[in-house]
């Protein structure tokens, strides 16, 4: 076994998160190496890209982090296209959330933060929208990043710029550690050499297999399949989040439909007719003219999940080792924040008390009070 003897400080998964806090220590003057096994099957590539905390009905602490990461977006998605020279997709086009009853609006978590529309204002913000449907909210202050085709890339393209080195095809497959220190991880490169790369200190972010990595994490996968459809242009103006469904137009008229949540195919890769049925089914249910459109491309992914479906941030038993995964449906809007706090820890900026109290919310050993067995972490 070889032994690579500097020592950056790892990032231990390509994908959004990994991208997101190497671009930010990479600004604040780390020297970064990126180590993924496939960065195309990363979960940033296969998510709508929704900015939704009040679409999605997010409550508590992970409403709190939502909102949070939601107003520093317009920020670090400036610095992302400073330095990479290319647009991520960044869209405040509000989400409407359609609903049966007066009772099922009114008791929606966040029904609060929204606007209501009765069904004729529903109408007029989602012409076509199904018939069932009869009043909404409007989340003027939720919106969209294309990150399959424009964030991921941006991301890439600006962490090279800034040095970022990246090692692809290489899985980790085991932390190395003195004690309770981490000293660095076993990696197997893609021809199968096995070598310690040392270092000093590393961000695990490999999402739903982290668990591979850190065995006693309490993360598992949720495999969700999406499709897309063709439209023309403006056919959609705002999101439209339904119950189990949600349709996210683009600029040129594509049209994201998603997803399916299934929670016992653990890592099944592939399409099924079950999911694909739900995806048509959702379709119907919102707007039965969307069918008639062209199908243009399915696929699935993965996402990493925890028993209360909030991330795990901050510092990990193991001296040295930060977490920044389990962010289950919301990696995309919660990659800013997950990205600042993350990045002022490592390099030792003072946090603010919102930000303090944050971390404190998501530790990786908030589980341990609710299970004695199952969810600790050594």
């Amino acid at each position: 076994m070889g032994v690579l003897n500097e020592k950056p400080l790892l990032i231990l998964g390509g994908g959004l998160m990994g991208l997101a806090i190497a671009h930010e220590l990479a600004q604040r003057g780390k020297r970064v190496e990126v180590l993924s096994r496939s960065r195309s099957e990363a979960a940033g590539f296969v998510a709508a890209g929704m900015l939704a905390p009040h679409a999605e009905g997010l409550q508590g602490d992970l409403l709190n982090l939502g909102q949070s990461s939601l107003q520093r977006h317009p920020t670090w998605i400036k610095s992302i296209e400073t330095n990479s020279k290319m647009s991520c997709g960044l869209k405040t086009c509000g989400i409407v959330v359609p609903f049966e009853s007066h009772q099922d609006c009114e008791s929606y978590p966040t029904y609060k933060f929204g606007k209501k529309l009765k069904r004729n204002e529903l109408l007029k913000e989602v012409p076509g929208i199904s018939e069932k449907w009869k009043l909404g909210l409007l989340f003027k202050q939720d919106g969209q990043i294309d990150n399959r085709r424009l964030l991921m890339r941006a991301l890439e393209k600006a962490c090279v710029e800034l040095g970022v080195h990246f090692q692809e095809g290489v899985e980790v497959i085991e932390i190395i550690k003195d004690l309770h220190k981490f000293n660095g991880v076993k990696i197997k490169d893609i021809n199968g050499n096995i070598n310690h790369l040392k270092s000093d200190e590393a961000v695990l972010c490999c999402g739903a297999w982290s668990k591979q990595i850190f065995k006693t994490l309490p993360i598992f996968p949720v495999k969700g399949q999406m499709l897309s459809i063709q439209g023309p242009k403006q056919i959609l103006k705002r999101i439209i989040f339904g119950p189990g469904i949600y349709l996210v137009p683009r600029d040129d008229g594509l049209i994201i439909v998603g997803a399916t949540s299934e929670r016992e195919a653990g890592f099944q890769k592939g399409l099924t007719p079950k999911g694909q049925r739900e995806l048509q089914k959702g379709i119907q249910s919102l707007m039965p003219e969307l069918n008639q459109l062209p199908h243009m491309e399915r696929w699935w992914g993965f996402r990493p999940c925890t028993p209360d479906e909030g991330p795990l941030l901050g510092m990990s038993s193991i001296n040295g080792l930060w977490l920044a995964t389990g962010h289950h449906r919301n990696g995309v809007l919660l990659a800013a924040i997950t990205a600042e706090l993350i990045g002022k820890s490592i390099c030792s900026t003072p946090l603010s008390n919102e930000e303090c109290s944050l971390l404190s919310q998501f530790r990786w050993d908030r589980f341990k009070k609710h299970s004695q067995n199952d969810f600790e972490v050594e």
